[in-house]
């Protein structure tokens, strides 16, 4: 039911009423003309109309008062609570719905894990919950406060409020006992009905502990804490395993029976090859009833072994042993040095992470049609030097830099020197062109995978560099015509919309790629030609010879399981090219990739022997001396216009600014370089022998690396907590005195290998704290820089446990009973519907004993209330009344037409014939115009009229008609006019009479 009244948000501007009697008293004085009934309905308008106008200042509000209630039921969904008891939520809510709603009453429904969900919107009807929730959460933890926050925003404004919590209590996100002070506050009632399970057999790993921070070649040991709730021993079997550069290697497994309560077990260990080291404990048990929860049968824990400085040096698989000569040398120079190929790259940033410097030597993007670096893992690479503080050094060669394919990659933003040539002097431009086939044979995903690969092949060329896209069917056309990368969104936006067509010609599309690279101006000159080989015509071998005459080369790639391998080969033959039979589409952005590096060939300087001279005396070319050894070749790059860049190195040839031999930059936290030319394979084989060579790489990969073995006196500790992970660092200096105002800044990278930086402010003398958000269970690796010069950044790893969802068996009863005891503002505290606590033991238990506990108890709580606002209404009825107080002062009504009327109506009613009368007061008026009419003439009877000297003429002649006008005037015997009083005219007693008629008109 509801009820309506009115409030006021600003009450005290009815005090304004008090003037109504002052300008009642003044109203009455000066409307005093209007007559008495006139005056009255002008002072009622005004009244009213002042009355309105206070009530709007005061804000006058319509309150609705409802008697509804809404009860929303929360259901936790998390992992601690068993199957069937999260079965049963569902079958109590829909028999309590039945049972207990009235008719106006709303029932919602949220379920919650680590986040909550409406399952069923407040609805004034009986719902009843599908047997299954429907609503996806993640179970691996509990939050109550969340669902308890979503139900408030939920309640409808019409009705009062209370929640049914139906959970065991065992909260580990959020204070649901904050969020309940909230709403109580707003007179929200809360029920709770706990969830009540027997102790199971469960064994949980509690920790893994190991030292942080371990010397090279120190014994310590590693803990392991585990923790067995069931009353009888549990059998089974303990592994841990050591995870290092992605690789699982088991240490130590061994048959053990866990007694109940707690036990420690202890393993001793060594480690003597520094690295980032992963723990993993798990336990097996024998029988799986004995352990129902397999999310707390592993621990994990992290620990870092420092050494003298570790350097990932990453070759190109097809040349194995290429720079071998390199890694001998800086390892007699006491680093580690790890040689990876490209067939076997890293996985995780936690494996690059474990090195100080990472060098490419002459590694291209994609090395072949199934092995290449993923954006993920060039990416990797630069954030392992940008946010962590290792070095990264690129080694020229024939497939490095822009001739390598890493134009416009990451890997470019992280060197000092941009791979594309801008100087105008220099024209090592190359031109592309793609002939694809695009016959109905090849519609699908051939087609799509085509376009990709054309697009990929787009964009590992050069701005500079040319390419056109030719597709055939049974005729030729140009999608791309010849033009220059620059304009690269356009060129990708045509490539997107080739579509399939018809019969297959190939002939006619070779013809037009190889007149559109006859036209451009380029270095090299390549083409690529898709097709399954299924074509019309012939003579197609000597038609790659003819285009490989103007220095063209041809490459060709057969693709289908139907391909014409014969004649694809043979035509990549001749051009000077390479064939390539694939039967994945999904390949060919790779192929084109590495085909589009042919272009790339005059970026290779390699005319003639040079001897590279000093630019900048960089700490890299301390004690080597000019003039250098000569080198044969390089690699032109551009330096990037940045004063971080410090060219060290520069070739006499070619001049300009496309020379750079060594540069080196600071890159985010960490350092680059750029060797353009190459280790001594092929173009420094004259620095083999020399103290230069030694010297010079030696002395770069040292300046590069992240700073090992003097960190300075930092010591972190990790405060982990729900969903977040608090950084404390202590600074000190070398004489124990406090590092203040340092400007630290922190980076962690977690287990999904994203990063997450974080902020670090100082909270106290020497101490900075830092906090980021740890929500997935695992080892998070984290680097804090802090700007002390000289000092290597802080890195730390930190393992965060799985969820306490998986710890705690017992419900939290001390934590319901306290939202139950807590009382909603204007109404009572709630109920506790837990039936092993009403139970009489020497009473049988009824068939269904929840029922007897009503969520939709009315009475207990505040009743809803809603308030709109209804000034503007007031507003507009007393405006129009101001037209009325303006009307009635202004206009003088009559209402002597109401009998008339009144009369009529009557007499039409009863069908009476009527004789038209005049009105009295008409009649009135002509008696007395008859009146004063007589009066006039009968004193114009009584006058004596005589003679005057000066007169009007009239008059003379209506006194004496018969006498000449030229004669005097006789003498009058009256009494002169201007004796007798003036009397009134015969319009002024006329306008007297009609208002004296009027008036008793009125009356």
């Amino acid at each position: 039911m509801l009820h309506y009244h009115v409030s006021f948000a600003s009450p005290w501007y009815l005090l304004l009423l008090l003037l109504l009697p002052v300008i009642w008293w003044f109203s009455y004085r000066k409307l005093s003309p209007l007559g008495p009934v006139r005056r009255w309905i002008v002072l009622a308008i005004r009244t009213t109309i002042i009355l309105l106008i206070v009530l709007a200042l005061a804000e006058i509000q319509m309150v609705r008062t409802s008697d509804r209630l809404t009860v929303i039921y929360l259901l936790d969904q998390s992992l601690s609570i068993p199957e069937a008891q999260r079965r049963a939520m569902i079958d109590y809510v829909n028999a309590a719905t039945l049972k207990h709603r009235e008719h106006e009453d709303r029932v919602g429904v949220i379920v919650f894990g680590r986040d909550a969900a409406i399952e069923i919107p407040p609805f004034n009807d009986d719902v009843q919950l599908a047997p299954v929730v429907e609503s996806l959460l993640d179970p691996h933890y509990t939050n109550l406060a969340g669902a308890l926050k979503l139900a408030k925003a939920s309640f409808p404004e019409d009705a009062a409020k209370r929640v049914v919590l139906v959970s065991d209590g065992n909260e580990n996100l959020g204070s649901v006992v904050q969020q309940a002070k909230t709403a109580l506050a707003a007179g929200i009632g809360i029920d709770v009905m706990p969830i009540r399970y027997d102790t199971r057999s469960e064994v949980v790993l509690d920790r893994l502990a190991i030292p942080s921070d371990v010397r090279r070649g120190q014994t310590f040991d590693m803990k392991l804490v585990a923790t067995n709730t069931s009353p009888k021993p549990v059998p089974g079997r303990l592994r841990i395993a050591q995870l290092r550069h992605g690789q699982s290697e088991v240490i130590a497994e061994q048959k053990v029976e866990l007694p109940p309560g707690k036990k420690v077990y202890s393993l001793p260990r060594r480690i003597d090859a520094p690295d980032f080291y992963t723990y993993e404990a798990r336990f097996i048990p024998d029988n799986p009833d004995d352990d129902l929860i397999p999310q707390n049968n592993r621990a994990t824990a992290f620990t870092q072994v420092r050494g003298k400085g570790r350097v990932l040096l990453i070759e190109d698989c097809e040349h194995p042993g290429e720079f071998s000569h390199l890694a001998e040398r800086l390892k007699s120079l006491g680093l580690e040095v790890t040689v990876q190929r490209t067939d076997q790259l890293f996985n995780s940033l936690a494996e690059l992470l474990a090195f100080d410097t990472v060098i490419l030597a002459n590694v291209p993007r994609v090395t072949d049609e199934q092995t290449s670096f993923s954006d993920d893992q060039i990416a990797m690479l630069v954030r392992n030097t940008q946010e962590f503080g290792a070095g990264l050094v690129v080694l020229g060669g024939p497939n490095s830099f822009g001739t390598g394919g890493w134009v416009g990659t990451e890997l470019e933003k992280a060197m000092p020197v941009d791979f594309q040539i801008k100087s105008a002097k220099v024209v090592p431009v190359g031109a592309l062109a793609l002939v694809i086939d695009r016959s109905g044979s090849m519609s699908g995903e051939k087609l799509e995978q085509c376009k990709a690969a054309a697009i990929a092949a787009v964009k590992t060329l050069g701005a500079r560099d040319f390419v056109g896209v030719v597709t055939f069917d049974s005729a030729a056309n140009w999608d791309v015509p010849m033009m220059r990368v620059d304009s690269g969104g356009k060129i990708i936006r045509r490539i997107q919309k080739i579509g399939s067509g018809g019969g297959t010609n190939m002939y006619p599309g070779m013809t037009f790629g190889h007149r559109g690279l006859r036209g451009v101006v380029a270095g090299a000159k390549h083409m690529i030609v898709l097709s399954d080989g299924q074509t019309e015509g012939q003579g197609y071998s000597a038609l790659a010879a003819q285009i490989r005459k103007d220095n063209i080369t041809i490459s060709s790639v057969a693709i289908g399981p139907d391909a014409d391998v014969t004649l694809m080969s043979h035509i990549a033959q001749s051009g000077g090219g390479k064939f390539y039979r694939v039967k994945n589409p999904k390949i060919l952005p790779r192929i084109f990739m590495r085909e589009a590096r042919r272009v790339a060939r005059p970026l290779i300087w390699d005319k003639h022997p040079v001897a590279p001279r000093i630019a900048f005396p960089h700490e890299i070319l301390s004690g080597v001396n000019d003039p250098l050894p000569p080198i044969r070749g390089f690699v032109m790059t551009t330096k990037k216009d940045n004063p971080l860049v410090e060219v060290s190195l520069v070739s006499p040839e070619p001049s300009g600014q496309n020379n750079t031999v060594l540069a080196s930059w600071t890159y985010g936290l960490g350092k680059a370089v750029a060797f353009t030319t190459d280790a001594g394979a092929r173009w420094t084989t004259d620095w083999l022998s020399t103290d230069t060579y030694d010297r010079l790489f030696g002395q770069m990969v040292r300046w590069s690396m992240r700073p090992s073995g003097n960190s300075g006196k930092f010591t972190v500790a990790a405060d982990i907590g729900s969903e977040k992970v608090r950084l404390v660092v202590t600074a000190l200096d070398k004489d124990d005195e406090f590092l203040n105002f340092l400007n630290m800044a922190g980076s962690a990278v977690g287990p999904d290998l994203k990063p997450i930086p974080f902020a670090m402010e100082q909270v106290s003398p020497g101490r900075y704290v830092g906090e980021f958000p740890a929500i997935a269970a695992g080892s998070y690796f984290v680097v804090v820089s802090h700007g002390v010069p000289g000092l290597a950044p802080i890195l730390s790893g930190i393992n965060v446990p799985y969820s306490d969802e998986f710890r705690i068996r017992t419900p939290n009863d001390a934590l319901l009973e306290q939202l139950v005891k807590m009382t909603p503002a204007g109404g009572k505290p709630g109920q506790l519907i837990d039936v092993a606590a009403s139970a009489d033991p020497s009473q049988p238990v009824a068939e269904d004993p929840l029922m007897k506990f009503n969520p939709f108890r009315h009475g207990e709580l505040p009743k809803a209330t809603s308030s709109q606002d209804i000034w503007y209404f007031v507003i507009l009825v007393g405006s129009v009344l101001f037209f009325f107080d303006v009307f009635f002062r202004r206009v003088q009504l009559s209402f002597a037409w109401v009998p008339v009327w009144t009369g009529w109506a009557r007499d039409r009613l009863l069908r009476r014939e009527r004789t038209p009368e005049a009105l009295p007061t008409m009649e009135r008026l002509r008696s007395r115009k008859a009146e004063v009419s007589g009066q006039i003439d009968q004193r114009k009877a009584e006058a004596r009229f005589e003679p005057t000297a000066v007169g009007p003429a009239t008059d003379r002649t209506l006194e004496e008609p018969n006498r000449p006008i030229h004669e005097a005037p006789r003498p009058s015997t009256t009494t002169p006019m201007e004796n007798k009083p003036e009397e009134e005219s015969y319009t002024e007693r006329l306008l007297k009479a009609k208002k004296k008629a009027w008036k008793k008109g009125s009356e």
